[in-house]
């Protein structure tokens, strides 16, 4: 297909990209470790760690890990909240040569087991504030070595000692936990750091075929599966990211200036690519751990300039409803990217008219890591589409047998480019109807292409619903709902939702006439990650189902 979007490009981003530069991750680390060994990488609670400081952290802990003896190629869990911990764990995982299994840190049991023994994770590190969850589970997984951080240990002797105490004894969110040893290993996380500066890092030896990352997405199936990103895909993802942002990032002069702020979780794919630029380009990261906490976060952008402000819509409209962020200067703010979920043009428009910023709004998912469509940055407005395909990426529109459609016609958004996934983490059956014969990932996205290239999704094909950014699979809400005592069956849709965008709410035909909204619910909250959670329950006698039995979800979405 031709290139017809490359007609739309701004001046000065670049139609390719040259992946070349880097055999792995861990090259474009040391290049960015001895280049700004005395910036600083990030910032904490206003505690500060430089680049010279996480190439020694990492270091340290990726030779703690290779000591454990763990398999070639192990993977290594990580769930920790944006804290200076991440991407120390991050890069030490990568830089020992291991597989990055980046874990929501709110995941219930069932969930992190699940995830766990998919992945095959010899290893996690764990905040301590979730390690109650991992004890309900470690016995039936193959993890062998647990490394557990503290909320504070890595923030200033005092601060660090007085915040750990905080939360554990003040604000308990610490639960009670006791990790079974059995043949495990389980040390603090500064304990490793100091274990692992008296050993040396061996080298590992990785291409651009080398697994970095399995990122857990949800599945037809229910349950979640690993994408596969490579150390080549991830690469692509963070030089298209670098390409597409250059004509916002050049306004500062000296690129390596930009305060990014990080309020999106790490874990989630969108942070993460970002973060790998902020490593690349030497500038620093704010981190948030908690961006819920709307009056503490805007007195973290109060604090200092902040240049690129990445965000989901739910987080965006948060912003502009609290009364103390008209106080916060966002006059150097050079780039607010929208993702993870359709971005609202009252929220756009709103947020242009108190910031003077156009929320920029891009598509992708973890299986491209995070990279797919976006609008030009240099947009002046909302457009209200997904943008365009970034440097090195196809986007064709197909129909059900693979065909290329002509321009105007809605069909399937399909993707090929260096930054996509070669397929899902041990799902061979998955993998066969997931890529067409000619190469190209289907998304299950139903999207129209314009003349000019730009892209517009119209409905999903799948029944993927997002909120607050996240995706929520029914398959999987509809077998836990169904195991609640007293429901007969089940059907999950996403409703609309002025504060996240989308909401779940479950049609109930009950087996037992006397539950209640209350108890299903309580038994959701049980089994469930909170954005996974029905907010709406409506009970019925039937649910409207085709002729061979299949419920029909549209019907109830239409409803």
């Amino acid at each position: 297909m031709e290139k017809i979007w490359l007609q739309s490009y701004p001046p000065g981003v670049p139609h390719e990209i040259d992946t070349s530069q880097y055999r792995c991750l861990n090259e474009l680390f040391d290049a960015s470790f001895r280049e700004h060994a005395q910036r600083p990488v990030t910032v904490c609670m206003e505690r500060w760690m430089s680049y010279a400081q996480l190439d020694c952290k990492s270091q340290a802990l990726g030779a703690y890990l290779q000591s454990l003896g763990l398999s070639e190629n192990a993977r290594v869990a990580i769930m920790l909240p944006n804290l200076p911990q991440f991407p120390i764990t991050m890069t030490g995982v990568l830089r020992a040569g291991y597989t990055c299994v980046n874990v929501n840190p709110l995941y219930t049991a069932r969930e992190l087991e699940h995830q766990l023994n998919d992945s095959g994770a010899e290893a996690i590190v764990i905040l301590e504030n979730f390690a109650h969850v991992l004890e309900e589970v470690i016995e039936r997984t193959q993890v062998k070595h647990v490394v557990v951080a503290s909320m504070g240990e890595l923030l200033g002797f005092w601060y660090g000692r007085w915040l750990t105490f905080a939360v554990r004894h003040l604000a308990k969110m610490v639960p009670r936990y006791r990790l079974p040893l059995h043949g495990r290993t389980i040390v603090p996380f500064k304990q490793a750091l100091q274990r692992g500066h008296s050993l040396s890092l061996k080298k590992p030896t990785l291409s651009h075929d080398s697994i970095a990352f399995l990122q857990y997405t949800g599945g037809t199936t229910g349950l979640s599966k690993g994408a596969i990103l490579t150390h080549g895909n991830v690469i692509a993802a963070t030089l298209q990211a670098e390409a597409w942002f250059t004509p916002a990032l050049d306004k500062l002069g000296d690129v390596s200036r930009a305060n990014h702020i990080m309020a999106l979780p790490l874990y989630h794919i969108f942070a993460l690519t970002l973060m790998l630029l902020v490593l690349r380009h030497g500038s620093h990261a704010t981190l948030i751990p908690n961006p819920r906490d709307i009056p503490k976060f805007i007195e973290v952008l109060k604090s200092r300039p902040f240049h690129f402000l990445p965000a989901v819509n739910t987080l965006f409209n948060g912003l502009l409803n609290h009364p103390r962020f008209k106080q916060v200067d966002c006059s150097n703010l050079v780039l607010s990217q929208a993702g993870g979920m359709a971005a609202s043009e009252a929220t756009a428009r709103q947020w242009k008219a108190v910031t003077k910023s156009p929320m920029i709004e891009g598509w992708g998912m973890s299986e491209t890591c995070a990279i797919g469509t976006n609008n030009p940055v240099t947009s002046t407005e909302f457009t209200g589409s997904i943008g365009l395909p970034l440097p090195s990426i196809d986007i064709a529109i197909k129909d059900d047998a693979g065909r290329d459609l002509d321009l105007g016609s809605p069909g399937e958004i399909c993707i090929r480019g260096p930054n996509v996934t070669p397929g899902y983490y041990q799902k061979s059956e998955e993998n066969a109807k997931v890529f067409t014969a000619d190469g190209y990932m289907r998304t299950g996205d139903v999207g129209i292409m314009d003349a000019r290239g730009f892209i517009r999704i119209v409905d999903r094909k799948k029944d993927m619903v997002i909120v607050s950014g996240f995706n929520v699979y029914p398959a999987e809400l509809d077998q836990v709902i169904g195991l609640c005592p007293g429901v007969l069956e089940c059907a999950s849709v996403g409703v609309p939702d002025e504060r996240t965008g989308e909401a779940i709410k479950v049609y109930v035909v009950r087996s037992d006439p006397t539950l209640s909204e209350e108890a299903l619910l309580r038994f959701c909250h049980d089994q469930l990650t909170g954005y996974k959670r029905p907010k709406y329950v409506e009970f019925r006698d039937e649910l409207p189902k085709s002729n061979v039995g299949k419920i029909l979800r549209r019907e109830l979405r239409q409803k």
